[in-house]
């Protein structure tokens, strides 16, 4: 194809003889998997390669080490955002659940800048779900800058910015139309969540599989992050036994956290954060303009399990990003703490604050000529 690099006799050669390791069920070394993400990222190498470089990790079982070597080979051809304050956090999950829930982490961008807490929103368009984070951003009429200055601007002056996957990460580009085709979840799935334009340390990140979540946390960890939940969310009575990947009111959520240096386990239910159950189906989305009404009634201060989770979530982050002590040093849950970060989310629901937020945002919008509209 005009304009894409054709891989020399030397690069072919090395991905077909990794093709030919994972085909006998070895696993990559890090490195390894850092040189066959970054041959694909490059492009030049064929549909038909990647389709059986993916399905042979997927059929034998990805780990961490070639995980952590993906998320090196895609850190190192993004486009950056930078600076941004300290402590600034993303909160994200990696789809592919497919319950198609309402928007949570989107309204919980809002609720943490309206409490000042800086946030760098890193999402994509529908997965798992009807509406994805910039499907609903674009229906709120939130512009999306694609300019790495504009977006560390927002950050450090208004507490918010929200940028687009494919700005910022164009190499995934190669890989798109075959992950399309196979319409499977793959290791493009998790990687993607763990490569923040704007290099946070601070992370909640949801995980559609549980197995998942400690080789996801000690990956940041070795990338040099110092707060981390990831998060996996069992749905009572769901069928098929499904969980979501944030944090739930439909039953346990399954956490492995990083702080301190140290990683712990712990389960939590919406009792110790002073919230009611509820199923999943309580938090049903549609598509992107149903999705956008629903987020702004919450932020207006409507009340239901919309509220509830994305308060829940809102807490777990404002413990993640230093705000609050929900976790002792020893990893057990303090759910007095926790319900206290729970209150302070729903000060701003109540008050306008995160009303206010996403106010601003539109604003910014009205006064900006260009935004983006890109999909990987």
């Amino acid at each position: 194809m005009d304009g894409v690099p054709s891989l020399s006799a030397d690069q072919a050669g090395a991905f077909r003889t990794i093709l030919n390791r994972l085909a006998r069920g070895e696993t990559l070394t890090e490195t390894e998997a850092e040189d066959a993400f970054g041959l694909i990222m490059d492009g030049g190498v064929p549909d038909t390669l990647i389709a059986a470089f993916l399905m042979a990790l997927r059929v034998r079982g990805e780990k961490r080490a070639e995980l952590l070597g993906a998320v090196r080979a895609v850190r190192s051809r993004m486009r950056a955002v930078g600076p941004v304050p300290p402590g600034t956090i993303d909160v994200c999950g990696t789809g592919g659940d497919g319950l198609g829930t309402l928007n949570i982490s989107t309204a919980v961008a809002f609720v943490l800048a309206a409490l000042g807490v800086p946030v760098a929103k890193h999402g994509n368009r529908a997965l798992s779900s009807r509406s994805g984070a910039t499907d609903v951003l674009g229906a709120l009429g939130v512009d999306l800058s694609d300019d790495p200055s504009v977006i560390a601007a927002r950050i450090n002056d208004g507490n918010l910015a929200f940028m687009a996957a494919p700005a910022h990460h164009p190499a995934m580009r190669h890989a798109g139309p075959v992950r399309a085709a196979l319409g499977i979840r793959t290791l493009f799935n998790l990687i993607g969540p763990l490569c923040n334009p704007a290099g946070v340390t601070h992370q909640l990140v949801g995980v559609f599989d549980p197995a998942w979540l400690r080789p996801v946390v000690e990956t940041l960890q070795l990338l040099g992050s110092e707060r981390v939940w990831a998060v996996h969310g069992y749905c009572e009575g769901a069928t098929g036994g499904r969980g979501v990947d944030e944090l739930t009111l439909a039953g346990p959520t399954a956490i492995v956290a990083l702080q301190n240096g140290r990683i712990y386990d712990l389960t939590l239910r919406p009792e110790d954060a002073g919230l009611r159950p509820a199923p999943i189906t309580a938090i049903a989305g549609g598509g992107a303009e149903e999705n956008a009404a629903a987020l702004t009634a919450l932020l207006a201060g409507a009340h239901g399990a919309y509220r509830d989770t994305v308060l829940l979530n809102a807490a777990a982050c404002l413990h993640v990003a230093g705000r609050g002590a929900a976790l002792d040093d020893d990893g057990r849950l303090r759910p007095a703490s926790l319900r206290a970060l729970v209150a302070d989310a729903a000060r701003v629901l109540d008050d306008g604050s995160a009303l206010a937020m996403l106010n601003s945002a539109r604003r910014r919008h009205m006064d900006t000529p260009e935004g983006i509209t890109q999909s990987l």
